[in-house]
């Protein structure tokens, strides 16, 4: 009776102490259209809906009432945090892209520099910590070439 106790106290405790553990590991969670910022770059009014499909792929949503109308969507969760969602919509007349509006690309590279540094460490990764200075400096400034 005794060794029963023990052993459902043990167990109560272990329990209670896993649960308060928040070393859970939470991955980043990307869903919708991965669109790269070079690919949004490209579009310009005058392309066809074949050719931007070739560039961008099929969009996440086309209303059947407006086939003119073609809108890309993804959600991003960094590590557990808030949802963020993007959209990137295209309008066409007939089958030409007439203009597109959104905030698929919305960092800006200092954004996306800063965001990365919780990554690991700037490439290459040979450099000493003062040529690694110098580097995020440049490209804090927007002129380093990375090599």
């Amino acid at each position: 009776m005794r060794k029963t106790t023990l052993a459902i106290l043990l167990a109560a405790a272990s329990a209670f102490t896993l649960g308060a553990c928040t070393l859970i590991y939470q991955p980043d969670v990307q869903q919708g259209n991965l669109l790269t910022a070079r690919n949004v770059g490209e579009l310009k009014p005058g392309l066809t809906k074949q050719q931007v499909v070739a560039l961008l792929g099929t969009p996440s949503v086309v209303s059947p009432f407006d086939q003119n109308q073609w809108n890309y969507v993804a959600t991003i969760q960094r590590r557990g945090g808030s949802i963020k969602q993007r959209t990137l919509k295209l309008y066409f007349d007939n089958d030409t892209l007439v203009r597109t509006e959104g905030d698929f690309m919305k960092e800006t590279p200092q954004e996306l520099l800063s965001e990365s540094h919780k990554y690991g460490p700037l490439y290459p990764t040979n450099l000493t910590k003062e040529q690694q200075k110098e580097l995020e400096k440049k490209q804090q400034q927007g002129g380093g070439d990375g090599g």
